[in-house]
């Protein structure tokens, strides 16, 4: 078999196997240059959750993409992308067998998210995406450290992850 014809076999198999470049299937148009990301909206009883979560986006908007990131609603956003935390649980995972306490918890995030043109078009909605972080829990009270924030901003960072690695690339 000659080089011609190698290549040409390899051309052929790598058609119609799903293989794209990164970035061509995109859900937001190449018109698109700014994006609005105001303050996610919650319906869980949790302190902050919804600040770390539209702060994740937002950074990782910013590292991984072109565009100009508001951190505002704005009628100028040629997009906006809103969020909902709809959940957030906190459940003992494991116990301590001398003391009967908790030792270690798993937190659980649902949100959704929806990103709209400023035409009101739909670009781009997840309507329930789970995220979950184990942490443990401090036995010694003099030297306590409240894990469960640290834990909620790792599922912030891998959430903001997902959803820009999903808006920017539809595998």
């Amino acid at each position: 078999m000659n080089l011609r014809t190698l290549t040409l076999l390899l051309l052929t198999t790598l058609t119609g196997c799903g293989y794209h470049q990164a970035g061509s299937a995109t859900h937001i148009p190449a018109n698109v240059r700014t994006l609005a990301v105001p303050i996610f909206a919650t319906k869980a009883q949790a302190y902050r959750t919804e600040m770390s979560f539209t702060q994740a986006v937002i950074r990782e908007l910013n590292t991984r993409t072109h565009y100009t990131v508001l951190n505002t609603d704005s009628p100028d956003a040629d997009a906006t992308l809103r969020g909902t935390i709809l959940s957030q649980t906190a459940s003992p995972l494991t116990y301590d067998a001398t003391t009967g306490q908790t030792s270690s918890y798993l937190v659980a995030i649902t949100a959704k998210v929806i990103l709209t043109a400023h035409d009101g078009r739909v670009l781009y909605q997840n309507d329930s995406i789970t995220f979950r972080e184990q942490y443990q829990s401090t036995q010694d009270l003099s030297g306590f450290i409240q894990e469960d924030s640290p834990a909620v901003r790792r599922v912030a960072r891998d959430f903001a992850q997902a959803i820009v690695s999903d808006m920017l690339e539809s595998f």
